[in-house]
Order: C-alpha cells, then structure tokens, then sequence
C-alpha cells in the first residue's frame, strides 16, 4: 500500500468517526446530585424528588443522588436555604411547585423565585371536589345552588391557608359569583386530617388532589363531583367543571429549578439530565404508579408558563384576602 493510499484511507476514517460523533453526542451524566425537596417526607415535593432520583440513577443518569428534605412556609424555607447555600453549584437542583409561588406571596419571602433558575415543569395533579356518599348534595349543580344562596353554608375541608385546595375554591367562589373573601374555608394541616373530617360529615365538601381521594371514590365512600381538568382525564370517571358550566381548570404542578448563578454550561449538562430522565420509559412508569400527570416543560416553555402562573395565584390570594 502506497503513503498516499494509506494516507487517504486514515483521513477517510478519521471523517467517519467524526461525523459519528456528530451524530452520537455524548449522553449528559453527572457524577451526583443533591435534590432539596422543600417539605418534609412523605409530602409531594418529597415523592416527586425520590420518584426522579429512582430514574436518574436507574438510567445512570447522575451518579449518587441524594434527597435532602428542609420543611416549613409553604417551601420557603427551603427556598432560602437552596439560594443561600447553594450559589454556583453544578450538582444541586430544588423541588418547587404552585404552593411554593403561594407560600412566597402569602409569607412575604425575603428571598423569592427570582433567585433562582427554572428548569423543567415536571407534573401535574388535577384537584377534585367531594361530599360523602349520604351527603344529601348529588351533583355539583346542587352544590352551586347551595353556595350562591348561603356561602356560609358550605364548609369546604381542605388543605392549610393559600394551598393548591383554597385557591381552587376562591377560583370556585368567583366563577359562581360569591366573594372568595366570604366563603367558609376549613383549613387541616394533612391530608389524613382532611379526609377525616370529609368521611365524618364535619365539613360539607372537601378538596383535595385527586389522588388524595382516589381509593375512597373508587369504593364509593366518597362521590365526587367535578375535577379541574381542561378535559375529561383517561381512566378518571369525573366530570369536569368545564362539561358542568363552570369555567374553571386548574393543575396544583411541580417542577424542579437550578442555582441562579449557575454557568449556562453547567445549567445545560443538569437540563440534558433532566429532560432525558422525563422522556424516559421508567419516568412514565413512575407517573403511571402514582397517578401523576405528565406535564413535562423545559425551560424554554416554563419560564413563561411560571411568569403567567404567578399573575394567576396572586389575584386569587388578593382575592381570598391572603395577600394585599
């Protein structure tokens, strides 16, 4: 073989390996993560940050990830401690959500969403109103007629002040043309209190997540009577507010954001990871397990999605008397 053959042939294969790297990028990996769920375990922000570290190690995604739970003001505490400690780190990402965007306004945070990079929007549940199953309200037509003419009248148990639970029903007061102001909120600091309360005939409604409420629907104890869907939900026999006459949809949501100074190169390897593992069979799996709708956003998509759920949240906590 001549030197130029040989030479040929070298930069022949030289030009194929490169454009199969082109064509083959590098998979995103990080050798660890910290994930600050801002509630205490057990919560919703807690599942959803253990459901993602369960398929980012699964994929190999991220090396060791680890969950660090910080409680307390509706996720601003939190919220500070991620702004405060975690400055430029590369490794590090937080849960946040609508009651986080709530617990801000309503506690006046110091330290806000500003501070911080979104990322992703990563899912959604949709709320459910209910009565018991001998509650003499069958439809939420009954329920409507019962609100406009008495608010007092209806009690509605659910979730603590400026929760994803009271503004949908500040939402529901509104739409029926009651001052959200008035209306008759029974606040329980869990859902366990909640439910009791509901079963024990001690409030006239209750609201929650739907999966809060799933297992006594499907038995019966509970019926529900509306669920704040755009559209009817597969595998879900409610019907919607919309399909009821009440102009209303609604999704309590979760996402996950990055330190605000991070490098945008740093910033895109932790949105590579993240959007593979949201895109990924066993992310689909976890949604499906827990009753969780897919509400997958990358930045680009969320940042202006969170800047108009904020305007929302805070004319319905106006609204309810919560914020100023």
């Amino acid at each position: 073989m001549s030197l130029s053959t040989f030479t040929r042939r070298t930069a022949i294969a030289a030009f194929a390996l490169a454009g199969l790297a082109i064509a083959m990028p590098a998979r995103a990996e990080l050798s660890g993560l910290e994930i600050l769920a801002p509630s205490n375990p057990g919560s919703g922000w807690d599942q959803t940050a253990r459901a993602l570290q369960s398929v980012l190690e699964a994929k190999k995604l991220a090396g060791r990830v680890q969950v660090l739970n910080v409680g307390g003001g509706g996720g601003t505490v939190g919220l500070a401690q991620f702004v405060t400690t975690k400055g430029r780190r590369d490794d590090a990402l937080m849960l946040s959500g609508l009651a986080m965007v709530s617990g801000v306004l309503i506690n006046q945070s110091a330290v806000t969403l500003d501070q911080v990079r979104p990322l992703a929007r990563l899912i959604g549940e949709y709320e459910v109103i209910v009565v018991p199953k001998d509650s003499p309200i069958k439809s939420l037509e009954d329920l409507m007629a019962k609100f406009k003419a008495d608010p007092k009248s209806v009690s509605w148990g659910a979730g603590s002040a400026g929760s994803a639970d009271h503004l949908l029903v500040g939402m529901i007061a509104e739409a029926a043309g009651v001052d959200p102001a008035g209306i008759n909120y029974i606040g329980h600091s869990g859902g366990g209190e909640a439910l009791a309360a509901i079963l024990g005939g001690h409030v006239t409604v209750g609201v929650s997540g739907y999966q809060e409420f799933a297992s006594q629907i499907k038995s019966g104890d509970l019926r529900a009577l509306g669920i704040s869907a755009a559209a009817k939900v597969e595998d879900i026999d409610v019907p919607t507010f919309k399909e009821q006459g009440l102009d209303i949809e609604f999704v309590n949501w979760r996402g996950i954001m990055a330190p605000e100074k991070i490098s945008d190169a740093d910033f895109k390897v932790l949105a590579d990871v993240i959007d593979q593992a949201a895109k990924s069979p066993e992310w689909a799996e976890a949604l499906k397990t827990r009753g969780w709708i897919g509400m997958y956003q990358p930045e680009a998509e969320f940042v202006p999605f969170l800047k108009q759920n904020r305007a929302e949240i805070e004319k319905v906590l106006k609204n309810i008397g919560l914020v100023k």
